[in-house]
């Protein structure tokens, strides 16, 4: 699989993020880093013990993975998610939606980005 065809597959922009990062090589090395990213899994903990703040602060480097490297099906939803928890205090069923569909996201984009 290409590095191309792995954004094809993930919901990405591979034509923004070449002009960020010039080439293929430096794009699948930024890229294949993701899933050492602990964003995602401080996210879900922070979630789970009800620390919106911290759910917050997870989301938003998640929001800044994802612009950087023009993940734009991930970061949708991530955006949405990180506005929807800024100065935010209790955990509602907007925010638990918008959790579900970014877990059904990240799982796919990690599952492209193995395959890579």
């Amino acid at each position: 699989m290409t590095v191309k065809e792995c954004y094809d597959a993930i919901g990405g922009d591979y034509e923004e993020v070449s002009k960020h990062l010039r080439s293929e090589e430096r794009i699948k090395r930024f890229l294949c880093k993701v899933p050492d990213d602990k964003s995602y899994m401080t996210l879900c903990d922070s979630l789970k013990q009800r620390n919106m703040e911290e759910a917050f602060r997870a989301a938003h480097s998640m929001k800044g993975i994802c612009q950087n490297l023009a993940l734009k099906k991930l970061g949708k939803f991530s955006s949405a998610l990180t506005e929807c928890l800024r100065n935010r205090r209790e955990y509602t069923a907007e925010v638990e939606a918008l959790f579900a569909q970014v877990q059904e996201d990240y799982a796919e984009t990690m599952e492209g980005i193995r395959r890579l």
